[in-house]
């Protein structure tokens, strides 16, 4: 490819930009949470895989986690199951986790594995049940009930929450060549397999592992203001304020919760950032301005 010599100054630059970043970040782990726009644009799957090569390959870490609702959706109305939802969460019985398994596990999973291999890296698929590295617990959700005084405890059958991550297992791939890709899937004492909120187990893989950065890949630009204006930067105590005046709800909650709860866990910094805009995770990692809304603990980050 031909460059003018105003394109290559820009190229240069930067490069030159990135430098401190990619020493601050040798060595780290990061956690990336890849959904949305980017998990089926097929252009921005080929950037995504390019950036998480280059991410190993410069000595930074890279764990992707994915979700994958919309193919299991699709999936289940081919076979004529219906899919219910009570409170946003998928009521998942038997017959559904065993698409959810094929779905997150094999299909979307392999996926992404092959993305990433395509792009010159060695990447392998895995979930919760592999070593049984996710220890899972059943995940109950409260649903008021028309005459009822109170909101009933609700069984939704195989959806959990992340009891436990074996670390030992995922500091394997530290030393190896390999990046791992891991399907929300995690398993009980009894075996059992239970259905995982992505976002979540991004979240407890990161606090885990102590991760440098916890990112969460959406479809919006980031946090916003009431104004509609991206908040870059923001503290704990800030991002507290903005859920208590309403600022931040909705949809937007459970993110929130799960960066907050990354960060207070001794994550350095989580980033809810825009997989619409191509590249987005390089950005944010290794430019001045990023793209999206940086979480930290501390006054300043980067």
């Amino acid at each position: 490819m031909a460059f003018s010599r105003e394109s290559a100054l820009d190229v240069a630059k930067v490069l030159s930009e990135s430098l401190p970043y990619i020493q601050r970040f040798a060595g780290k782990t990061l956690v990336i949470k890849y959904g949305g726009n980017a998990m089926t644009d097929e252009t921005l799957q080929a950037g995504f895989a390019r950036d998480i090569v280059l991410m190993k390959a410069i000595g930074i870490n890279p764990i992707v986690v994915h979700g994958g609702g919309p193919q299991i959706g699709d999936m289940l109305a081919k076979l004529n199951i219906e899919s219910k939802f009570i409170n946003g969460m998928r009521v998942t019985d038997t017959a559904t986790m065993d698409v959810v398994e094929m779905i997150l596990g094999g299909q979307v999973n392999k996926e992404i594995v092959n993305l990433i291999c395509e792009a010159g890296g060695k990447a392998i698929g895995i979930t919760g049940k592999d070593s049984r590295f996710i220890k899972a617990k059943k995940l109950f959700v409260k649903q008021q009930v028309e005459g009822a005084s109170a909101p009933e405890q609700v069984d939704i059958g195989h959806v959990g929450e992340v009891a436990s991550v074996d670390t030992k297992f995922l500091k394997l791939f530290e030393s190896s060549d390999l990046i791992p890709v891991i399907a929300p899937i995690g398993v009980d004492e009894e075996g059992h397999a239970y259905n995982i909120n992505a976002d979540l187990v991004a979240g407890k893989v990161a606090e885990a592992v102590g991760a440098e950065k916890l990112m969460l890949l959406t479809n919006i630009s980031g946090v916003q203001d009431k104004q509609g204006n991206v908040l870059t930067g923001l503290s704990t105590a800030q991002v507290d304020a903005l859920i208590a005046d309403g600022t931040i709800y909705g949809g937007m909650l459970p993110k929130i919760s799960c960066a907050l709860s990354a960060v207070n866990s001794g994550v350095t910094s989580a980033h809810i950032i825009d997989g619409r805009v191509p590249h987005a995770t390089l950005l944010e990692i290794f430019t001045d301005t990023g793209v999206g809304t940086l979480i930290s603990n501390t006054k300043a980050s980067v």
